[in-house]
């Protein structure tokens, strides 16, 4: 890969990168290669000086110990993390998961047609606004269902 400093005939300059200089000049020669700014096929390599890359002594850092105890990556690590935790606790314990037929349940105690419960569970998008739009309460949880594995 190279990378040209290129000038267009109104004098933006930019910058692009090729495959090679041969690939370049193909692509030039037929007129693919075109000014970023304003789109002319009039460009030209700009002067540009040499990319020189200081070799520079690397020293490894120090290793830091390693901790006795190492925190769970499952910890919450803040108050609003905590909180998160706290609310999704409470939500589990006093209401029913009703997984991804959540409007379906929501509309039908709305309608009368199931007995009134607290009710948690999964809706796409559309179909949480159209609970909304009906005049259901629903609201987004910060949090997503504990998934239990085999």
């Amino acid at each position: 890969m190279i990378q040209y400093s290129l000038k267009c005939a109104d004098g933006h300059q930019f910058d692009s990168w090729f495959q090679s200089a041969s690939a370049f000049d193909k692509l030039q020669s037929a007129g693919h290669v075109t000014c970023a700014v304003c789109g002319s096929a009039k460009v030209a390599k700009a002067m540009m000086a040499p990319r020189v890359n200081k070799v520079a002594k690397v020293v490894a850092p120090k290793p830091e110990p390693i901790p006795d105890k190492t925190p769970s990556l499952s910890a919450p690590n803040s108050e609003a993390e905590q909180a998160i935790a706290n609310l999704k606790q409470h939500v589990e314990a006093n209401s029913d998961y009703v997984g991804k037929d959540f409007a379906t349940e929501a509309r039908a105690m709305h309608d009368g047609d199931s007995p009134t419960r607290s009710i948690w569970g999964e809706a796409k998008l559309e179909d949480a606004k159209a609970l909304v739009d009906e005049g259901i309460s629903v609201m987004p949880l910060p949090f997503l269902p504990t998934r239990k594995s085999n």
